[in-house]
């Protein structure tokens, strides 16, 4: 599958040469809803990306857009969060980078560090954006995030990767999973193109979800939702 080709899958994250990639951290999303739980003040994010960082000493680390959930407050604890993520990167030497989503509309209020609309990685012709909104790069894959996927089997829902040869334009495509545990996402399994909000997926039933078991330490790959939506 040319989406997922030259990627390491882990559990809501990517790593693509030397750049580890997440998406939709929504920042600020435990307390818009009042969660009284770890998860809920951005400490569950920060331990999980330190882990990643330091499985895969990544160069760069890049947020596939929105990175914060609010688009017109921001909680106290939001700024400790995400000095906490750059302090995780900075830490191994490595950039963060953000590509700013639809959620992201007073991300300069608590980040100074760079961003770029669209991310390319050099030499293996993929671009990373959020996805919200049609690329004005060419590539031979996109990376994004914005529908938050997640699938169901055997009446258990779980966050998935989604995985395309040609769902946009010709191009391949992965879409990833929200890297917060809060954000409940999108069941994938019987939408049609017109049911994803970002308009790069062009051809829903090309897309082919992966999810990693963390138990088995395997990543685990189903056949597109065309060919899955018919085994259920």
């Amino acid at each position: 599958m040319e989406g997922l080709s030259g990627v390491t899958v882990r559990e809501r994250a990517i790593v693509l040469d030397n750049v580890l990639v997440v998406a939709d951290l929504h920042v600020g999303r435990g307390s818009a809803s009042n969660v009284e739980l770890p998860v809920g003040d951005g400490s569950d994010m920060i331990q999980r990306l330190s882990e990643l960082c330091q499985e895969f000493n990544p160069g760069t680390v890049i947020v596939a857009g929105d990175l914060l959930h609010s688009f017109n407050t921001i909680p106290r604890q939001v700024e400790r969060t995400v000095d906490g993520l750059q302090s995780v990167v900075s830490d191994l030497g490595a950039e963060l980078v953000v590509t700013p989503g639809n959620h992201d509309t007073m991300l300069d209020t608590v980040w100074s560090g760079p961003t770029t609309q669209e991310y390319k990685i050099s030499g293996t012709g993929t671009v990373v954006c959020h996805g919200h909104v049609e690329p004005e790069m060419d590539a031979q894959r996109y990376i994004i995030g914005h529908d938050h996927p997640t699938i169901s089997i055997e009446g258990q829902r779980l966050p998935c990767h989604l995985a395309s040869q040609e769902a946009y334009q010709g191009a391949a495509l992965l879409m990833l999973p929200s890297f917060n545990r809060l954000v409940r996402g999108v069941e994938v399994n019987d939408m049609s193109s017109s049911d994803f909000m970002s308009p790069l997926v062009c051809d829903a039933g090309s897309l082919a979800p992966a999810l990693r078991d963390t138990d088995a330490r395997e990543t685990l790959t189903f056949p597109t939702l065309e060919e899955f939506r018919h085994r259920l």
